[in-house]
C-alpha cells in the first residue's frame, strides 16, 4: 500500500498557472463553477442550489484530504487570486496504488489549454511524486474535449460502461481512461 503525504498541498507551477490549495476565499467561486449547468453538463452530479452547497463540498474535500483518500487544488491563473477552477485525485485507493483525476473550469477560460496545462502538472505529480502505478478518468460520452484532452497526456480508453451511473432518474454511460506510470513520460505538450 501507498503511503501517502498528501499536507500540506503542494503549489504546482505551470507557464500560465498556479495549482494552489482551496481556500475559504475560494468559496465564491467554488458555488459558481458548481452551480453552472455548463461546467456541470458532463459531471453527473448535481448542481450546486446555494452557498450551504458549496461549503459542504470544501468540508468533503477537507475531508477526503484528511483521510488521504483524495486532493483538491484550486487553478488559478499565475499572479492572480481568483480560482478558475478545481482540479485533483477526488478518488485516491492507496491499497491499489491508484488515483482518479478530475476536474472543471469556468467556461470564459475553456478552449486555452488551461485544464490540458493544469493536468500534465497534477498527472507529472501523481506518478513521481505519489507514486501512482495507474491514474484514471471517468468522463461521459458526449465530453468529447475531456477524452480529447485525456488522450493528449497519453490516456488509453479502456472500457465503456454501459449504465453504469444513476443520476437524475436516468442510467448513464461512463467511458473508463487509463495511464500507467510504466507508460514512460507525458507526451510533449502539443502547440496552439
Amino acid at each position: 500500500m501507498l503511503e501517502l503525504s498528501l499536507t500540506p498541498v503542494p503549489q504546482l507551477s505551470t507557464a500560465r498557472l498556479l495549482l494552489r490549495p482551496i481556500a475559504t476565499d475560494d468559496l465564491d467561486a467554488l458555488f459558481a463553477l458548481r452551480s453552472d449547468p455548463r461546467v456541470m453538463q458532463h459531471i453527473g452530479r448535481p448542481l450546486a442550489k446555494s452557498i450551504d452547497d458549496a461549503v459542504k463540498l470544501m468540508a468533503d474535500m477537507r475531508a477526503a484530504l484528511e483521510s488521504k483518500a483524495g486532493i483538491t487544488w484550486a487553478i488559478a491563473r499565475r499572479g492572480a487570486a481568483e480560482m478558475i477552477g478545481t482540479i485533483g485525485f477526488y478518488r485516491i485507493e492507496a491499497l491499489h496504488h491508484r488515483g482518479e483525476l478530475g476536474y472543471l473550469l469556468r467556461p470564459d477560460c475553456w478552449g486555452q489549454s488551461l485544464t490540458s496545462e493544469a493536468a500534465r502538472a497534477v498527472v507529472a505529480y501523481g506518478f513521481d511524486v505519489l507514486r501512482f502505478h495507474r491514474i484514471e478518468a471517468c468522463v461521459a460520452p458526449a465530453n468529447a474535449a475531456s477524452f480529447g484532452l485525456l488522450e493528449s497526456l497519453g490516456f488509453k480508453r479502456e472500457a465503456h460502461m454501459i449504465q453504469n451511473h444513476h443520476f437524475e432518474g436516468a442510467f448513464l454511460d461512463t467511458l473508463v481512461y487509463g495511464r500507467l506510470c510504466t507508460q514512460g513520460p507525458l507526451p510533449p505538450r502539443r502547440s496552439g
